[in-house]
């Protein structure tokens, strides 16, 4: 038990004085290219999925919409 206290007393010492931390504009300059990148990801897939999507209804006649009459 020993070992566990100090080395959580470790870890919090070394959070403390050696890990240098983003400066708040930074971390917001981080944060919004984060999320930027992740909706035009987002995007991108949505695009490909919706082209994959219409192959394969045209492949298999899904989206023939003549009707069978």
């Amino acid at each position: 038990m020993n070992k566990f206290i100090a080395f959580v007393r470790e870890s919090i010492d070394e959070m403390r004085t050696k890990v240098t931390w983003p400066k708040y504009r930074d971390l917001q300059q981080s944060s919004i290219l984060v999320l930027v990148a992740s909706l035009i990801f987002a995007l991108v897939i949505g695009l490909i999925d919706y082209g994959f999507q219409n192959l394969v209804d045209l492949y298999y006649g899904i989206g023939d919409n003549t009707p069978s009459n």
